[in-house]
């Protein structure tokens, strides 16, 4: 129902109640009967065993599992596999716990929701005024409110007085709103503009009220934006969306190739369970175990950078899905501005307008004194820090006095206040007394259309003229008029004192840009992001501002949210990138307009402070809430907090996350050249007849040591210099994109026909008086060379130029990572007691020396890439 259109005695009549005795005690529990406790439901949350079982259902915990219970079987039946089954259960485990981990950290948000209603309040009822529990609360109670108060329930204003309310959780407007009980609002008012109307979880910052409870429970605002955040499913970040991708085509590849090479495997005479163990080494040849391990301490490595640049990140994909954010949107007030309003432009009457940066004349420090008087907020810095007391319009009065090397605590020596009439809703203005030499100055600000001046027709003229300036240029104006007396006037009423006064002059102010933000918002247009704002604040103020730091541009649109609740999602979708400022919107808005962006294939960035934020950014692709002013439910809510509340802090994650999505496709290429190749070198080795090259155990610590411990360190890779110079993934591209499937395949040959020809050449060729050739032999070599040129790939892989370049040392643990992972490999044939649990033999120096020599030609393969692809580069910059 809009209660805020209907007549007051129509809802007193609607809900059955009465103004000045409330519901009686037996009505009300009737209705909390028929309405339910005055508080949020729950949403159904996923019990422990539900989420194993979804990562037990994961393709690639399905292919481990089945290695595990096959080597199992064979350790059982064979003696043979027993370490195998131990790491591959706790690879399963560590990732399962991890995934679970992450999930419990975004079921927080509705919880604290909750405690914002928790809170004990004022009703009237049986005519007796009594505090109750805010939960049992029901339409038609009649509640009172003073400053101070949470409100605990919708409710329309019955009667009120100077009354102000805090509403940024709702609207993300940052000012205190004036209410007013005899408003009139129309039925498609946003929530900022129902101004006889109070919302459950809002402050009372001043003033005072009666009211009478419309809605409880779900069904109030708050309630509502309850129910969006329970129906808001966190969608899957990209690359999530990826590596499953990744896992079913290695699984395909897996399984098709585990059908041929047993069926060949039979045809050339191998026995069953011969077969069994290729086929968990092929298992484990498609599965990259490390992988997930590696991409997980990628993002954690993530996570620490940045917290050093003013980000917390709660959810760990969000590391990698900033980084391929296409569309940043952006709330206004304190992460694009400031957050304090400031006086920009200052006129007193006989002057021209000038802005406050220039010095000012005895006319126009008179003009500010008189404003400073007649003001009720203080500034009181201390080691460097403002803390402001007061309202923010006033605040900006008293920060440009103190700019000008004045305080108001001098002022207020010099013209002491003997009388006040405090601002309220209906006059929109503030009178206060002053004793000033020579007798009594009272001065009176307000709004410009209700200064009482009696003006003359030019002096109108002009005022107007330079009112509807400021104006345009979304300047919030105060004027500020006055009357001296010789003596303290009898009649203090508003009639007598606000009448006839002498005009002054005027102010414009605003909340500015932060200084950082339209490089932030430049620098993020030249990596190819999108920034939208979408704000509570009013679309003229949102618009300047927009425009100024360079996100309304020519050409786009700005869109209230009354007229966008005309739009429907269909046209929404299909418009969408036509509009660059969202004003007075609803959380509704926010979620529609989040699900456009992603319609059309964008990542979406969606930041926020309030309460009416917290569905939509649960349902953006990162949701990043403020750190400073944002609320307990929009942080829950979000994947990443911004510590420092600003609009460049996200443009620095989104470089950061870059990094870390590079990091990760490095480590991609990195390990699935190894696993593919040893997909090949199976396959082909027992289509040709000459066995296995390499068994189970021997692919599982290749995988783990020579991949594992150096991929652990290309998490720490830094940044290539152009990381924010070009265009984000898009969102439906495969992991392979942009080349990545190319060099893989590339490497995977490379790799397969080295380590054939050492596999052919131990297993069937005498190239050393002493060692002859041997299946042993062979499958040593193999071992060899597919580890130490696995480890030498790391280079290949770090970036596209030279390692020469680059140069060895310029990541130092993966440098003695790699040396560490040779030796390893090294010692495992030279250590007869381990060399014989892995089916390692003794090998001469002329196949060490061979061993060696094609296990470094992988990376001299790429570095001649290299050189060729760069030399090409610069030939087509030299033509351009």
């Amino acid at each position: 129902m809009k209660w805020m259109e209907k007549e007051i005695q129509a809802i007193f009549t609607a809900l059955n109640t009465n103004a000045d005795k409330g519901l009686t005690g037996a009505a009300a529990s009737t209705k909390k009967a028929e309405v339910g406790p005055n508080k949020f439901e729950e949403g159904q949350k996923e019990t422990l065993l539900a989420k194993i079982g979804h990562h037990l259902l994961e393709i690639t915990t399905i292919i481990l599992l089945l290695a595990a219970a096959i080597s199992l079987y064979l350790a059982v039946t064979t003696g043979y596999g027993y370490p195998k089954v131990i790491v591959i259960l706790g690879i399963v485990v560590l990732n399962m716990v991890l995934g679970i981990y992450q999930e419990n950290n975004a079921e927080r948000a509705l919880e604290a929701l909750q405690n914002m209603n928790a809170h004990m309040t004022l009703v009237v009822r049986d005519g007796v005024k009594q505090e109750i529990d805010a939960t049992e609360l029901v339409p038609g109670d009649i509640i009172e409110l003073g400053a101070g108060d949470m409100i605990p329930a919708d409710a329309r204003i019955i009667e009120s007085s100077s009354l102000q309310v805090e509403e940024s959780a709702l609207t993300g407007e940052s000012l205190p709103v004036e209410k007013d009980a005899n408003a009139i609002v129309s039925e498609k008012s946003p929530l900022g503009d129902r101004f006889n109307m109070l919302f459950s979880g809002c402050l009372v910052t001043g003033g005072r009220a009666r009211a009478v409870v419309v809605e409880t429970g779900m069904d109030t605002e708050m309630g509502k934006i309850a129910s969006l955040i329970n129906a808001t499913k966190k969608t899957e970040t990209p690359l999530q969306k990826r590596l499953k991708e990744l896992a079913k085509r290695l699984s395909i590849v897996a399984l098709v190739a585990g059908v041929l090479v047993f069926g060949i495997g039979l045809w050339h005479g191998e026995t069953m369970i011969e077969m069994l163990m290729i086929a968990v080494s092929l298992a484990v040849a498609a599965v990259p175990e490390t992988l997930p391990v590696i991409v997980t301490i990628t993002l954690a490595y993530g996570v620490q950078n940045m917290v050093k640049k003013n980000t917390i990140i709660r959810r760990i994909p969000a590391v990698e899905t900033i980084g391929n954010t296409s569309v940043i949107c952006s709330d206004k007030t304190g992460t694009l501005t400031q957050n304090k309003m400031r006086i920009q432009q200052i006129w007193s009457v006989g002057m021209p307008p000038k802005p406050v940066e220039e010095t000012f004349d005895a006319s126009e420090n008179e003009l500010l004194e008189m404003l400073s008087l007649s003001n009720n907020a203080t500034i009181e810095v201390a080691d460097g820090v403002e803390n402001i007391i007061g309202d923010p319009t006033e605040s900006s009065i008293i920060r440009l006095l103190n700019e000008k090397g004045l305080t108001k605590k001098e002022l207020e020596q010099k013209s002491p206040r003997v009388f006040e009439l405090p601002f309220d809703s209906e006059r929109k203005l503030m009178t206060t007394i002053h004793e000033v030499e020579g007798g009594f100055l009272s001065i009176t600000k307000g709004a410009f259309d209700r200064i009482p001046v009696a003006f003359s027709e030019e002096l109108l003229e002009q005022a107007r003229e330079i009112h509807d300036r400021f104006a345009e240029k979304a300047l919030r104006v105060i004027s500020v008029g006055y009357k001296r007396y010789t003596e303290m006037p009898e009649d203090l009423t508003a009639e007598a004192l606000e009448r006839d006064v002498t005009f002054a002059g005027m102010v414009g102010m605003i909340d500015p840009p932060r200084p950082e933000s339209k490089r932030a918002v430049s620098e993020a247009k030249r990596a190819g992001i999108k920034t939208v704002m979408i704000t509570g604040d009013h679309i003229v103020t949102a618009s300047a501002i927009a425009r100024e730091i360079g996100i309304l541009e020519e050409g786009d649109k700005s869109i209230t949210g009354a007229e966008l609740a005309e739009m429907s999602q269909e046209e929404l979708e299909r418009t969408v990138r036509d509009y660059a400022v969202y004003a007075r919107v609803s959380p509704e808005d926010k979620i529609r307009i989040v699900q456009a962006w992603q319609k059309n294939g964008e990542v979406v960035t969606m930041t926020g402070d309030g309460v009416n934020d917290a569905p939509a950014l649960k349902a953006a692709d990162v949701g990043a809430a403020m750190g400073i002013t944002g609320t307990d439910v929009s942080k829950n809510a979000a994947d990443m907090v911004i510590t420092d509340d600003n609009f460049a802090t996200i443009v620095d994650a989104v470089s950061e996350g870059r990094t870390a999505y590079e990091n990760i496709r490095k480590t991609i290429y990195f390990l699935l050249s190894t696993n593919f190749s040893q997909i090949f070198i199976m396959f082909i080795a027992i289509t040709l007849g000459w066995g296995a090259p390499v068994v189970a155990v021997q692919l599982l610590l290749i995988n783990v040591v020579a991949d594992g411990i150096p991929g652990f360190c290309l998490s720490r890779e830094k940044a290539d210099a152009n990381v924010m110079d070009r265009p984000p993934m898009k969102k439906n591209s495969g992991i392979f994109a942009n080349g990545l499937g190319a060099k893989v395949a590339t490497q995977a040959v490379v790799f397969t026909f080295v380590t054939l020809i050492g596999f052919y050449i131990g297993r069937f060729v005498d190239i050393n008086a002493d060692i002859g050739a041997s299946a042993d032999i062979g499958m040593t070599m193999a071992f060899v060379i597919l580890a130490w040129s696995s480890v030498s790939h790391i280079f290949n892989v770090r970036s596209d130029e030279s390692i020469f370049k680059i140069g060895f040392l310029s990541n130092k643990p993966l440098f003695f990572s790699a040396m560490l992972s040779m030796v390893i490999i090294l010692l495992m044939v030279l250590i007869p007691p381990v060399a014989n649990m892995f089916y390692l033999v003794p090998l001469s120096l002329t196949h060490w020396l061979l061993a060696f020599g094609l296990s470094v030609f992988p990376l001299v393969f790429v570095e001649i890439q290299k050189a060729i692809k760069n030399r090409k580069q610069k030939g087509d910059e030299k033509y351009a």
